[in-house]
């Protein structure tokens, strides 16, 4: 613990990464950028890894999105595999490998099947899809290709998970496509040793 009574970190514990956003150093942060790192790594995330390299360049902005990421990742009331199908597929709408690249093992142990993730990677649709997932597939496609929801698509899917689910659904979405923004304007790296997965 530092002076301040929080916690101290080092550039190797954040490990912070980046390219056109060359990774922060704990000395270079203002109060304002420690702050958010404080709150990234000390929540449930625990891990700077991602879009929050970039995001620190913003700090008190940051600091509303990574708690709002929090909420929408381990709040949301679809739970942990329907949640992880609609991050995959604004992964494979925006091409974004960085996000992919997290995403699909958590996805898969989940309990998505590899198949379906598979098809989205190739954008085709699954073959088979439980029916929950079904709704949040056509939901999400539905959403993110014509940025409009029709009176069935949008019955179905308050008919499967309820206004709430609706509304988590929504904010999955968008903040996703935030960090999907903020890696593809980085050209966020994926791992050393690691492919590119997405076409």
């Amino acid at each position: 613990m530092g002076a301040s009574g929080k916690p101290d970190y080092t550039d190797e514990q954040l490990a912070l990464r980046g390219n056109r956003f060359p990774p922060l150093k704990i000395e270079e942060m203002t109060p304002e950028q420690r702050a958010m790192v404080i709150g990234v790594m000390t929540g449930k995330r625990a891990a700077m890894q991602g879009p929050y390299n970039v995001l620190l360049r913003s700090p008190d902005m940051g600091m509303k999105a990574q708690a709002f990421g929090e909420e929408v990742r381990f709040g949301s009331s679809l739970g942990l595999r329907l949640n992880e199908l609609a991050i995959l597929l604004v992964a494979r709408d925006w091409t974004c490998q960085f996000m992919w690249h997290a995403h699909r093992a958590i996805a898969i142990e989940a309990g998505l099947e590899e198949a379906t993730v598979d098809a989205i990677a190739s954008r085709e649709a699954p073959a088979q899809l439980k029916h929950d997932e079904a709704v949040v597939y056509g939901f999400c496609k539905e959403l993110l290709g014509t940025k409009q929801v029709s009176d069935a698509t949008f019955a179905v899917t308050k008919e499967a998970f309820g206004e709430r689910g609706v509304v988590d659904l929504m904010g999955t979405l968008a903040y996703y496509q935030l960090v999907a923004m903020a890696l593809n304007v980085d050209r966020y790296p994926v791992p050393e040793g690691q492919h590119h997965a997405l076409a």
